[in-house]
């Protein structure tokens, strides 16, 4: 499950439970995997970006709260415990996989448990810390909406060049060549459909991407290992994941970035957050853009099974539309609970997102955290696309307004769900 971490503040502290659920986490094994975290720092020692990773590494268990970290934090919340450091973590503090900063330090916080086979889990804990990073090395984090990306012509020319990297990634020599090419035109194909949402693409490769990419690298994988590991998601993630609204940088960074190391390109230290890789690598293996009929491009993607991917997602198109009308009534057409969102802290999963246009995208399960208090939300959630308000199904109950059909409000002292501007709509609101 990828997470994903927006922070717009930092609230003030709570003090620790004097008693955590030690049972949440194995601290021993725990102990084991920041001895990896940091063999696999120390490996890199800055290398790869300029910049080494390695600092505070934070695990929580999701449902008791209780952290082990690998250093003490400044405020005492976390106590000696051996080698490691343990804690109940702050009810203000999102549990996530991110990187944040907390009692004046940068910490890498990682959800428990981590992926049983060490490559996975190098990757993953290299890939966050990449996040503690990226704003020194001029690739500051974004959170572009792409829900074109839910769109069949989109959905189908990305998993079309997706399947001409996998290709890539496997060959080498003119297979290889000829593998980018297809993927470059695949790619341009989708960006010439979609132009004005290529940018936002390209934004989230270079930040998503290359936190994956980055992992990948630094997991203590050899090169081939690598590049069949990269090869190997392309393959499996896709059908996987449902979505490709935020898991889509996830997949097509990683290629990008090892087929330019293996070209001996060195391109990161000219890395910006505009960067498109996919020219990137045109230039570098020497591929002119090609400018093909639609037939050409047809028997190109042919290659690659599109005539059967293209009635895949047609079928799929079709099952969308219904969700899409079934999101719309259940979360915009009302009755409905509006929340504003000044400061919002939120984690989510990533798999089936349904975009609504121009409304924002549903979220299958969020846990929302604001100034009126915290929202748990099971059976989903719209979080509109300037992340000012999120909707929720309105309370069936006004007499007990912080309960509804999959969802659990708990509210801040001085806030309360209150009529909102349209009749059967709620809001909630700071009351004397």
């Amino acid at each position: 499950m990828f997470t994903l971490y927006l922070a717009l503040f930092l609230s003030q502290t709570q003090p620790p439970s004097l008693k955590p659920d030690t049972a949440a986490i194995d601290t021993r094994l725990a102990a084991r995997y920041f001895a990896e975290a940091h063999r696999l720092w120390k490996q890199d020692d800055g290398k790869l970006w300029g910049k080494s990773g390695a600092g505070p590494l934070l695990f929580v268990d999701p449902k008791s709260r209780f952290a082990v970290a690998n250093q003490a934090d400044a405020e005492g919340h976390l106590r000696a415990d051996g080698p490691v450091f343990v804690g109940k973590l702050p009810a203000n503090i999102q549990i996530a996989n991110y990187s944040r900063q907390w009692t004046g330090a940068h910490w890498v916080i990682i959800m428990w448990p981590l992926p049983t086979e060490p490559h996975p889990r190098g990757v993953l804990m290299m890939h966050e810390s990449w996040h503690r990073i990226q704003r020194d090395i001029g690739l500051p984090p974004v959170g572009p909406n792409l829900n074109h990306l839910d769109q069949l012509q989109a959905r189908v020319w990305l998993q079309l060049e997706w399947r001409a990297l996998r290709l890539a990634l496997l060959k080498t020599g003119p297979e290889r060549k000829q593998a980018i090419e297809d993927a470059l035109l695949f790619r341009g194909r989708r960006h010439k459909i979609y132009p004005k949402e290529a940018a936002a693409e390209i934004a989230l490769e270079m930040h998503e991407g290359m936190a994956e990419y980055t992992g990948i690298k630094l997991s203590g994988m050899s090169d081939a290992e690598q590049l069949l590991f990269a090869a190997r998601n392309l393959e499996e993630k896709p059908g996987q994941v449902g979505s490709f609204l935020r898991t889509f940088a996830y997949l097509s960074g990683p290629p990008y970035g090892l087929l330019l190391d293996a070209a001996h390109q060195t391109w990161r230290p000219e890395a910006k957050p505009n960067t498109d890789l996919g020219t990137l690598l045109a230039a570098t293996y020497g591929i002119k853009r090609l400018d093909l009929t639609d037939d050409e491009l047809n028997a190109r993607a042919d290659r690659y099974q599109g005539k059967e991917l293209k009635a895949k997602e047609g079928e799929r198109d079709a099952r969308r539309q219904k969700e899409t009308a079934q999101a719309k009534t259940r979360f915009v057409d009302g009755p409905i609970l509006i929340l504003p969102l000044t400061k919002p802290q939120f984690s989510f999963t990533y798999a089936n997102l349904i975009a609504l246009e121009g409304m924002g995208t549903v979220y299958p399960t969020m846990q929302l955290t604001d100034q009126w208090g915290t929202l748990e939300a099971q059976r989903g959630a719209l979080m509109s696309d300037d992340y000012q308000h999120a909707h929720i199904p309105a309370p069936a109950n006004p007499e007990a307004p912080t309960t509804g059909d999959g969802w659990t409000l708990k509210l801040n002292t001085g806030w309360k769900v209150v009529p909102g501007k349209r009749q059967g709509d709620f809001t909630v609101r700071k009351v004397p």
